[in-house]
C-alpha cells in the first residue's frame, strides 16, 4: 500500500538543544495558519506528544523503532497523518544516539531512514559563531543517508543568523530555515521524569502564541512546508487484526495523576472493539458502572498521593472490581497505585489499594530506565507462558517486591531482572506496554474484558 503524507522531522545535535520549543512554535505557525497538522514524537516519552496536542488538537503519536518493525511504524505514521496536511516528527535525543553509546539503532536517524522522511537539523547556535558550521558538517559528513535537508539555529540572535545562514548552504550546501532566538518566557519547566505536563503549564497558551508570533517572524515556514511536501509516499503493509467483537467497555483512569498513555495503545483497543471510559480516581467517586475491564496507565501517582488516599471510594471500588476477577492493566504509576501505600516527596506515605503488597518511595533517581524486552514466565491476562513484548522503564519511585511472573532484559549486554504479577485476568508491573509490539497482548486483553462482561449479564439474569 502507498500513501502520500507530508512531513518531516526536526532532529536535535543533542538533549537540550530545544527541540521541543522549536516543535511547538512550527506546530503552532502551521495550526495559525490554518493547516490540518499531525504530530509524532521519536522513541517512548510521553510527555513531548502532550503538548504536541494541546497546539494541534488531536493527538500525538509516536513512531519507535524498537518497540516495532519499519513496515508497522510507517503504517502508524500514515495511519495518523492520513488526514493531515502536514505532520511534523518530534525527534530524541541527539539525532544519531540510539541503544548503547555507540549505536544508532532506535535513533531518530534510524526513524527517519525507515520511513523516508526529511529532516530539519534543530542545532543550539547560543555562544558559538563559525563553530555551529563546523558542529552541522560532523552531522552531515557522519552517516552518507542522513537526509539531513534544512538547518533551524536556535537561540540565536538577529544579528548572527544572516552571515550563519549564508555560511551553511554556501559551504554545505544544506537550506537554512530560520531561527528562534532566546525565549526565556517561553522555556518549559522539568521535574524529575522530564518536562512538566502539558495540563501543568497554567500559560501555556500564552507561550504558545509567543512562539508562534515568534516564528512566522523569524522561522522560515514555506521553506519546512517545501521540505515536507516533497517526502515520498510511505510504503506499508497494514497489520492483519481480528474483527472486532462484542464491544467491552474499558474503563482507562486518566488526569494529572494518571496522563502516560500511547494513544496508539488506546487506538488499538478501539479497533478491537472496545469502548473506551476515562475516569478519574481523584475526582470520581467510583469506577464506570458499565467498564467491564481496567486499563491504569503510567504518571505521577507520587505526586498526588494525599488526593488519591483520601478518595476512598475509589480506592474500594478499584480493590473490589480487581479482586471480583475484573481484567485490569496496571503500569508503572497505576501499578504504585494498586500498592498498599505510596511515599510522597516529603516522606509521607499514603494508603492505596492494597491490592499489592508494600510501599513505594522515592529512589533518587532512575531505576532500571530504557528499553526491555518482557517474556512471560506463566500464562495470564496479556496470553500464554512465553508470551513477548517490548516495554520501556522509566521511574524514580521503586518498591522493594516487584513480582516475579515475568522475565525483563536490556536490548543491549546481558542485565536482566524478575518484574510483575499476572493471573488470567491482571497485570501489573512498572513496563509501560506498547501494544503494537505484539497485537495479541491487546487482543487478549480485550477479549478477557468481553467475557467478564459476558459472566457479569449470565449472573445478573440469574
Amino acid at each position: 500500500m502507498e500513501q502520500k503524507v507530508p512531513r518531516l522531522v526536526l532532529a536535535g545535535t543533542n538533549s537540550g538543544c530545544g527541540k521541543t520549543t522549536v516543535t511547538c512554535a512550527v506546530l503552532q505557525a502551521l495550526v495559525a495558519r490554518g493547516l490540518r497538522v499531525g504530530a509524532a514524537k521519536c522513541g517512548p516519552d510521553y510527555i513531548d506528544p502532550m503538548f504536541h496536542s494541546r497546539v494541534i488538537g488531536a493527538k500525538s503519536s509516536n513512531l519507535d523503532p524498537f518497540f516495532f518493525d519499519p513496515d508497522t511504524m510507517r503504517y502508524l505514521l500514515a495511519h495518523n497523518g492520513e488526514e493531515c496536511d502536514v505532520t511534523v516528527i518530534e525527534g530524541v535525543m541527539g539525532y544519531y544516539d540510539g541503544l548503547g553509546l555507540t549505536s544508532t539503532r532506535a535513533s531518530t536517524y534510524e526513524t527517519a531512514r525507515e520511513t523516508e522522511s526529511p529532516v530539519v537539523l534543530v542545532v543550539n547556535a547560543r555562544g558559538a559563531a563559525l563553530s555551529v558550521v563546523a558542529a552541522v558538517q560532523g552531522f552531515l559528513d557522519f552517516a552518507p543517508d542522513n537526509n539531513v535537508q534544512g538547518v533551524i539555529l536556535n537561540g540565536c540572535s538577529a544579528m548572527s543568523y544572516g552571515a550563519l545562514a549564508r555560511e551553511l548552504e554556501s559551504r554545505l550546501g544544506v537550506r537554512a530555515c530560520g531561527y528562534l532566538p532566546r525565549l526565556p518566557e517561553c522555556t518549559l519547566e522539568s521535574r524529575h521524569l522530564g518536562l512538566v505536563t502539558a495540563d501543568e503549564v497554567a500559560d501555556l497558551q500564552e507561550k504558545l502564541r509567543k512562539l508562534a508570533v515568534e516564528a512566522e517572524k523569524t522561522l522560515d515556514i514555506a521553506a519546512l512546508l517545501e521540505i515536507a511536501a516533497a517526502a515520498p509516499p510511505l510504503r506499508f503493509t497494514p497489520p492483519v487484526l481480528p474483527e472486532a467483537g462484542a464491544p467491552g467497555r474499558i474503563g482507562v483512569a486518566r488526569g494529572r495523576a494518571f496522563c502516560f498513555y500511547y494513544e496508539d495503545n488506546l487506538d488499538l483497543l478501539k479497533k478491537l472493539g472496545a469502548r473506551i471510559r476515562y475516569f478519574s480516581p481523584i475526582r470520581d467517586q467510583e469506577i464506570p458502572p458499565e467498564a467491564s475491564a481496567l486499563y491504569l496507565g503510567g504518571g505521577y501517582p507520587e505526586l498526588h498521593a494525599k488526593a488519591l488516599s483520601e478518595n476512598k471510594t475509589m480506592l474500594s471500588s478499584i480493590r473490589e472490581a480487581i479482586r471480583n476477577g475484573m481484567p485490569c492493566i496496571a503500569e508503572c504509576g497505576g501499578y504504585l497505585y494498586l500498592k498498599e501505600s505510596i511515599e510522597d516527596p516529603a516522606g509521607k506515605r499514603w494508603e492505596m489499594a492494597g491490592v499489592l503488597p508494600e510501599n513505594s518511595q522515592d529512589t533518587g533517581k532512575l531505576g532500571r530506565f530504557g528499553y526491555i524486552t518482557v517474556t512471560a514466565k506463566k500464562g495470564g491476562l496479556l496470553g500464554p507462558e512465553g508470551t513477548q513484548f517490548r516495554a520501556h522503564e522509566f521511574h524514580h519511585w521503586d518498591s522493594p517486591e516487584n513480582g516475579i511472573d515475568f522475565q525483563a532484559k536490556k536490548p543491549v549486554g546481558t542485565r536482566g531482572w524478575e518484574c510483575g504479577y499476572t493471573t488470567e485476568s491482571f497485570y501489573a508491573g512498572f513496563p509501560h506496554l506498547y501494544f503494537y509490539s505484539n497485537p495479541q497482548i491487546a487482543e487478549h486483553f480485550v477479549k478477557q474484558a468481553q467475557s467478564w462482561r459476558e459472566a457479569i449479564w449470565e449472573i445478573q439474569k440469574e
